[in-house]
């Protein structure tokens, strides 16, 4: 198995880019926003020069045919821990406290790889769990074009409120899987997370104090005011780790960039972040999985947790809530990504609207001004899925091709 895996890295790593200027020529064209028929997208230089119909090609052009594809921007993971693996196969306590560093470093390595064949060129990491600033070395291998993975968003370590995390022991302190901090330490640890290489501060905004319970509130409103003002003096967007309707309020309130979960938002805390335009990333396909754990078959009627997530995710649709699309891949394995997609499509989002969330959306949530879309200038990240799909959103789970920065590093 080790000797098959390591020929198909050296294959993919050896594959050729395609020679520029390139000429693609799908079925249809999903821009990011909307879809296109009889569209051609002219690459050259890593960049997109032009996308559109009937387009002139320089002297010397390459011509790539995708005849029954759909050709999309790259996706953008919203939410995800490469560093982590499900929980199912080895709980997260096992990983944080028996698993090296550099142990969960060369899986991680697969977990890039598997990110990006899926279609995802941009992937944000939301924390190491346990692993130090791995996602530094990982970002830079990746960068560096030693290893293939998207292009990441890190978090280096999240941040806690003292005791609230894991894992837990009542005898001894045992190593967390985040950094705990609170008053005035706190934004010394948001400044302390930035020099070590963070693209974006991770708070946890609630969490269970002991096992068996319910989330709470772990940052006052000063806290995460000040965290969240910290972070973004340096220049770095806040996502915060929210379950709870308070815990929401409270990061929107201090201004937070993006709200991860939200399972048990409300109607008013819905309509306030609709107010601020702070985005949800909901991870519906993170709770079905662990559903799944319990035994759930995928099937409805759904267990009671999975319902509650839909519930809020609708509601916060009806109050008009800007959505990112983020799995919490991880917890469920990488490659998969996609799965978050059709959890939202089967909580009620249309699927063009999900497609949206993915690439357009999710770059403008998260300020990529040079990706999520087709359009001349941006970035060659480019994935191609068969038949259409805004009729059939399965379509994202059968990638056939994937360009990452102008280069093929997938072609079925």
């Amino acid at each position: 198995m080790i000797r098959t895996l390591f020929s198909a890295l050296l294959a993919i790593a050896s594959m050729p880019a395609i020679a520029a200027p390139t000429l693609i020529t799908p079925d249809r064209v999903w821009d990011g926003e909307a879809m296109h028929s009889g569209w051609q997208v002219l690459v050259d230089g890593g960049r997109i020069v032009a996308a559109g119909p009937n387009l002139t090609a320089p002297d010397g052009t390459q011509r790539l045919a995708l005849p029954g594809q759909t050709l999309l921007p790259g996706f953008i993971e919203g939410h995800t821990h490469l560093l982590l693996h499900p929980y199912d196969a080895v709980p997260w306590d096992d990983q944080v406290l028996k698993e090296s560093e550099a142990y969960r470093v060369a899986r991680a390595v697969v977990h890039a790889r598997a990110t990006l064949m899926a279609g995802f060129t941009t992937a944000r990491d939301l924390g190491t769990e346990g692993a130090g600033t791995a996602d530094v070395g990982l970002k830079r291998a990746i960068n560096e074009g030693h290893i293939l993975g998207p292009r990441l968003l890190i978090a280096t370590r999240a941040i806690v409120a003292p005791g609230s995390y894991a894992p837990k022991n009542d005898a001894w302190h045992v190593p967390q899987g985040a950094e705990e901090a609170d008053g005035p330490n706190l934004v010394s640890a948001v400044r302390r997370q930035i020099g070590a290489g963070a693209d974006l501060v991770k708070l946890y905004g609630d969490y269970r104090w002991r096992p068996g319970e319910g989330s709470r509130p772990t940052f006052s409103q000063a806290e995460m005011t000040a965290a969240v003002a910290a972070a973004h003096d340096a220049g770095r967007p806040v996502a915060v780790h929210a379950n709870t309707a308070e815990a929401m309020r409270r990061a929107t309130l201090a201004g937070a960039d993006v709200i991860e979960h939200g399972g048990e938002g409300d109607a008013a805390t819905f309509a306030l972040m609709a107010k601020n335009k702070t985005p949800l990333c909901p991870t519906l396909a993170a709770g079905e999985a662990i559903a799944r754990y319990r035994g759930w078959n995928g099937q409805d009627p759904a267990p009671p947790v999975v319902v509650e997530d839909r519930a809020a995710f609708q509601l916060a649709l009806k109050a008009g809530v800007p959505i990112c699309m983020g799995g919490d891949v991880g917890v469920f394995a990488h490659g998969e990504n996609a799965r978050e997609m059709l959890a939202m499509a089967k909580a009620g989002m249309a699927n063009a609207a999900v497609l949206t969330a993915a690439t357009a959306g999710n770059a403008r949530y998260f300020g990529l001004a040079d990706r999520g879309r087709i359009a001349a200038g941006l970035l060659a990240d480019l994935v191609a899925v068969p038949g259409d799909p805004v009729a059939d959103l399965t379509a994202v789970t059968r990638v056939r091709f994937v360009m990452k920065g102008g280069t093929v590093v997938r072609a079925d």
